[in-house]
């Protein structure tokens, strides 16, 4: 047979460019697959997991490349469905590969590390037959037990070392220190089988005579297992360990006695990390209404002409009922269903829906998992769980991660809540879209897509009117519940009356008083949380600021700090003005702490949770506040934007909005529709089941006109006032953007890089390009911030555009003085 020399292109979780290629060991020829991760050296002393991305026999010509160190995997654990979507992202979004790669991988798949070497367990050091090189690191390794490449290189006094250590990996007398500990390890468990001998009951029946007369422990044991597994008893029968010896209260000395004795057989099982209760899917209990039935037919009419179909339902619709009726289909065409959500806290409430008609064929995955839980849902969707650990999941739910699942036959994509800014990534690149990325994937399995929202984004609705998406609707409640009543407080009269309290007007008091009375709940939303916004000197005015970034801190009373919500910075709270010397500091604003803390001073008999991101960090937070509220456990709930997005309770008579101010004049083009959006959406959570509910939005100017729509529950009217402002003003949907972000710690360096690149492109684009200017926050972490904004027509080629970017950033930063100016890409900036 032909010795062929096969090269891999290998991608690596780093922001570089391209893949790189490397020398696949002749030995690995036949086992080597694309989507396999390798072991690697990258530069002098780094050792990385990289990603097969091609395999061939095209010998590089401008290098020699390095060896393959070794195969990290048996099976791909990477499809090549995931490496286009990983391509046509790093494309589309302006970042690389690796920056995608680093996004998609669960951590325990990217092994990096100082080229470390140890003795194999499994060498038995002869020096007789070890040359002089290997004969020195193997002494060296026996005393140090770890030596770096660069050490070994100094050891044996020639820098290109890795042929050497190639070749003692290859004769198993040094391991890369990673395949010792790797990150991942299955969950085991001890079980106990009986030996085959004693399967046959004479054998049996003489082993108990046997163990009666002197070991009655042994016997307690034995009889606990019968028990257990019951008759016939079989090989395959086994126990837990620990259940056994829990049942019988007995020593683990007595089992280890009968496991000693051949009688016991103990044996080491990979088991779930997932708690599973065995349930059975109930498809015969999921009756649609009218309406639902009228929305699911018209979906399946859209998808014969379209891939994408938008579901515009109103609040407490039943859209939920219309995606399970179409996951039904999905599954018994035999293929994948992606459930995609913006929010962790919202898989909590789903989870148990979607079990109740598909039972454990659906699986959760979210950052909130450990690193051993998504590799475990990693490799059962790849179909690498060669323990048999779970069945193949049918359905995946979970926020923007999950799109990067190994999927390799989807047919449906949920993307509920589809206008939510979650499902937009901002830190660290690539800064995608999650909506528009499973789109892109959904081309690649042929599989068609649902957006649903109550408040759809403007762009996808535009593009539903425009025929790109089919268009369904839901325009009543589930059961004829009625929606909401809106009433807008105008705060101005509520002060001049004085009639507020604290921060809660006089008609939501009584609200509230009338909820509790009649044993229903409360959400209140306050779109910022911490105690207080800042704190003032009420001579100077003075206000503290984080020392890395232009904000100011918003101080905490749980914590007694001032905290900046941008870098992490944190410092106590002075006792006096560091600048007059004045003790009158002031508390300005109010965040949901401070809510939660003045509502419990004016109701102290009331018990009140709060959902926000300082009472959500730990892994079961979500559930536990949610599962409280749903328990009625908690008789007012407060949170930030985790409310309002879909979260279904049947018992809440009051909404509360207490600042929409501060919503509607934030300044950015899609403030008024987040506003519309948040308002409504938080709406929803009341008046569910037989009762109307009441939303109570408190107001400076309560004739705004978004307030108007959001009374009448009127979408179209904001919908189309907003489309007339934006075709004005260029932005989208008939205009695309991209901003442009510099970075520097020099303020001066930054304005003049920044000036000239955005004069470089100027001279392309002309009116088109916005800036340089500092965003709202110019500095973050000590480094200034400038951004340009480029305004791109409908028909103009975005990859001309993309490529015209790049060039402009090249020739700016091939000015010496603008080398270390840090840019970044935001395409289609949320």
């Amino acid at each position: 047979m032909d010795r062929i020399t096969l090269f891999a292109d290998v991608l690596l979780p780093l922001p570089i460019e391209g893949a790189f290629t490397y020398r696949v060991p002749f030995d690995l020829n036949e086992f080597i697959r694309v989507g396999q991760r390798v072991s690697i050296q990258f530069g002098s002393k780094k050792i990385y997991a990289g990603v097969v991305k091609k395999v061939h026999t095209d010998v590089p010509q401008n290098h020699v490349p390095k060896y393959i160190i070794t195969l990290l995997d048996e099976k791909p654990i990477v499809n090549t469905i995931q490496l286009k979507l990983w391509e046509w992202m790093a494309g589309y979004y302006m970042s690389t590969e690796g920056d995608v790669m680093n996004a998609a991988l669960p951590t325990a798949f990217k092994l990096s590390s100082e080229s470390k070497i140890v003795l194999s367990p499994t060498f038995m050091p002869d020096f007789n037959i070890l040359n002089p090189f290997e004969y020195q690191i193997t002494e060296a390794l026996i005393e140090k037990k770890k030596l770096t490449v660069d050490e070994i290189s100094k050891l044996v006094g020639y820098k290109k070392v890795l042929p050497l250590i190639k070749t003692m990996i290859d004769h198993r007398m040094i391991v890369m220190e990673e395949e010792l500990n790797n990150i991942y390890k299955p969950k085991t468990e001890k079980r106990i089988s009986i030996s085959g001998t004693f399967i046959d009951e004479e054998n049996l029946q003489k082993l108990m005579d046997e163990l009666g007369k002197r070991a009655h422990k042994q016997l307690e044991l034995l009889m606990a297992f019968i028990s257990k597994v019951g008759f016939p008893l079989t090989t395959e029968s086994s126990v837990k360990q620990s259940d056994l010896i829990k049942i019988t209260e007995g020593s683990s000395s007595a089992l280890t006695a009968l496991v000693n004795k051949e009688i016991f057989i103990s044996t080491k099982k990979t088991i779930s990390r997932f708690d599973y209760e065995k349930q059975s899917s109930e498809s015969s209990s999921l009756i649609l209404s009218d309406h639902q039935t009228d929305a699911y037919n018209v979906i399946n009419q859209s998808f014969s002409k379209h891939n994408v179909v938008l579901l515009h339902g109103v609040t407490s619709g039943g859209k939920t009922e219309v995606y399970i009726k179409l996951i039904f289909d999905a599954i018994n065409a035999g293929r994948q269903v992606l459930y995609m959500l913006p929010e962790i806290a919202l898989t909590t409430q789903i989870i148990n829906r979607l079990r109740k008609y598909f039972g454990d064929e659906v699986g959760v995955y979210h950052s909130r998992y450990s690193q051993n839980e998504r590799v475990e849902v990693w490799n059962n969707v790849a179909g690498c769980d060669d323990e048999n650990i779970h069945a193949k999941y049918k359905i995946i739910l979970g926020p923007r991660s999950s799109l990067f699942l190994p999927f390799d036959n989807l047919g449906l994509i949920i993307i509920d809540e589809e206008h939510d800014s979650s499902y937009k990534q901002y830190d660290p690149a690539p800064r995608y879209n999650a909506r528009d990325a499973a789109i892109y994937l959904a081309t690649l399995h042929g599989a068609k897509v649902i957006l649903g929202s109550a408040t759809p984004a403007i762009e996808s609705y535009y593009n539903s009117k425009s025929g790109k998406y089919g268009f369904a609707e839901i325009t009543d409640r589930y059961s004829g519940v009625k929606l909401p009543k809106v009433v807008i407080v105008n705060l101005k009269e509520e002060l001049k009356r004085r009639m507020m309290k604290s921060h809660f007007s006089s008609v939501l008091m009584k609200g509230i008083d009338k909820a509790l009375e009649n044993k229903q709940q409360v959400i209140l939303f306050q779109n910022r949380r911490g105690f207080s916004l800042r704190i003032e000197c009420d001579v100077c005015h003075w206000v503290p600021e984080c020392k890395n970034c232009d904000v100011t801190l918003t101080y905490h009373k749980y914590s007694e700090l001032l905290k900046c919500h941008y870098c992490g910075y944190s410092t106590t709270v002075p006792p006096t003005c560091p600048h007059c010397g004045n003790a009158g500091l002031k508390m300005q604003g109010f965040g949901t702490e401070k809510v939660s803390e003045e509502l419990g001073l004016l109701l102290p008999d009331v018990k009140i949770d709060r959902m926000d991101l300082d009472t959500t960090r730990t892994k079961n937070a979500f559930t536990r506040i949610i599962s409280n509220f749903e328990d009625k456990e908690t008789d007012i709930l407060i949170g930030t934007q985790m409310v309002t997005k879909g979260l279904d309770f049947d018992n809440v008579q009051i909404v509360g909005v207490l600042s929409a101010d501060s919503m509607l004049s934030f300044p950015d083009f899609r403030a008024h529709e987040r506003s519309f959006q948040l308002m409504l959406q938080v709406s929803g959570r009341s008046g569910r089941k037989d009762i109307q509910g009441m939303v109570v939005i408190q107001a400076w100017k309560p004739n705004h006109p978004i307030l108007k729509d959001v009374v009448n529950h009127d979408y179209t009217s904001m919908y189309l006032r907003q489309l007339a402002e934006r075709k004005k003003f260029y932005y989208p949907p008939y205009y695309r953007l991209i901003i442009i972000r510099m970075k520097h710690r020099n303020p001066e360096i930054l304005n003049e890089g920044a000036a000239v690149f955005a004069k470089d492109l100027r001279a392309l684009y002309g009116k088109l390009v916005y800036g340089p200017e500092f965003p709202l926050v110019g500095r973050v972490r000590n480094y200034y911030i400038k951004q340009t904004m480029l305004k791109i027509p409908k028909g103009a080629s975005l990859t001309d555009v993309k490529k015209n970017i790049h060039e402009s950033v090249i020739r700016t930063k091939s000015n010496s003085g603008f080398k270390s100016i840090i840019v970044q890409f935001d395409v289609d900036p949320q």
